[in-house]
C-alpha cells in the first residue's frame, strides 16, 4: 500500500515521513526531489525559469507516474500538489492520504529565516504568517478530502502509526 502525506509547508511531510515509513518498513519518497531529479535542476530554478504553472504540470506528471508504479511507498508531497491538475483525486485512488493540519503559528515559527527562502512560493510571501493563513484557505477543500486528518503536531511516530492503522492503513 502506498501512504501520502499532504500539508502546508513545514508541515512536516518529509520528516515524518520519513519516520513513518521507517516504522512501517516502507520506502519513503519526497515528490520534490524526485521533480527535481527527474528535471535535472531545482524546484526554485523550474519556477524562476519556466513559471509556477509550468511547475505544477511537470508536478502531476511525476506524480502520476511514482503512484502508478505497483511497490508500496511512502510518498511526501509538496504542499500545493493536491491542489493542481487533479491531484487530490490522483493520490485519494492511488494511496492512502493523511493531512498533517499544523496551526500556522506553528508552521510559521518553522519557516521563519533561512527556510523559507528554499521554497519558490515563500520566498516572496513578505509576512510568512499572512501568507500560510490565506494559502490554507486557498488550499483546506483540498486537504478536507484526504483519507486521515491529524491535527496539530505529532506527538510521536507510534501515535500517527496507531491512528493510520485505526483507520485501515496497513502498510
Amino acid at each position: 500500500m502506498k501512504l501520502s502525506l499532504i500539508g502546508l509547508p513545514g508541515s512536516g511531510k518529509t520528516t515524518l515521513g520519513r519516520q513513518l515509513a521507517a516504522h512501517f518498513g516502507l520506502p519513503f519518497l519526497d515528490l520534490d526531489a524526485e521533480i527535481e531529479a527527474q528535471a535535472g535542476r531545482s524546484i526554485p530554478q523550474i519556477f524562476a525559469g519556466e513559471g509556477e504553472a509550468a511547475f505544477r504540470q511537470l508536478e502531476a506528471a511525476v506524480l502520476r507516474t511514482v503512484l502508478a508504479q505497483p511497490q508500496p511507498l511512502l510518498l511526501a508531497t509538496g504542499g500545493g500538489t493536491p491542489c493542481f491538475h487533479g491531484n487530490m483525486a490522483v493520490l485519494n485512488e492511488g494511496s492512502f492520504t493523511l493531512w498533517l493540519d499544523v496551526p500556522v503559528p506553528v508552521l510559521a515559527a518553522r519557516l521563519q529565516a533561512a527556510e523559507g527562502a528554499r521554497r519558490p512560493l515563500l520566498a516572496t510571501a513578505g509576512n510568512v504568517e499572512s501568507w500560510l493563513n490565506e494559502t490554507l484557505a486557498a488550499r483546506q477543500g483540498f486537504y478536507k478530502q484526504a483519507r486521515l486528518r491529524y491535527p496539530g503536531t505529532a506527538s510521536s511516530v507510534s501515535e500517527v502509526a496507531a491512528q493510520l492503522v485505526a483507520t485501515g492503513f496497513t502498510a
